[in-house]
């Protein structure tokens, strides 16, 4: 689905601890920040799954319509997570759980996709099949 590039995301050093990004314990999102958007990018857009999940792979964060000139979420329209909610759903894995892994995706892609706030991560994978340009990948792990 996506072809390799230059494209690198991360958090920012600017974050509160592990915890406070957590569903319980007070469900803060991420900061994150992102560079080597390529040329002909003509939205960017953000996947937080975690495969690691009891029934598969669970979407904690799906962030569409994010200009590709932004190094941030400024410009971001939230869709659905997994919690049935907008926005960030933070980490919630089974307690004793050995800790989860947390992949944060950004896609840019060559065409706007035009979804809304009801966009999950299955839209969003469907919508991009074929139009990834680069993709970055920054990975985070959370256990209780």
């Amino acid at each position: 689905m996506a072809r390799a590039g230059a494209t690198r995301i991360s958090a920012s050093r600017r974050d509160r601890s592990p915890a406070g990004s957590s569903y319980d314990g007070g469900n803060e999102r991420p900061s994150l920040e992102w560079l080597g958007i390529p040329d002909g990018a003509a939205e960017l857009v953000l996947l937080c799954e975690d495969p690691d999940a009891p029934a598969g792979t669970f979407t904690h964060w799906v962030v569409t319509g994010i200009a590709p000139t932004s190094t941030g979420l400024d410009s971001a329209v939230a869709g659905r997570n997994d919690f049935g909610e907008r926005g960030w759903g933070g980490p919630r894995p089974p307690v004793g759980d050995e800790p989860h892994r947390y992949f944060f995706r950004l896609y840019a892609v060559d065409r706007e996709l035009g979804l809304g706030e009801d966009a999950t991560g299955q839209d969003v994978r469907a919508a991009i099949e074929g139009h990834v340009l680069s993709t970055g990948t920054v990975l985070g792990r959370f256990g209780r």
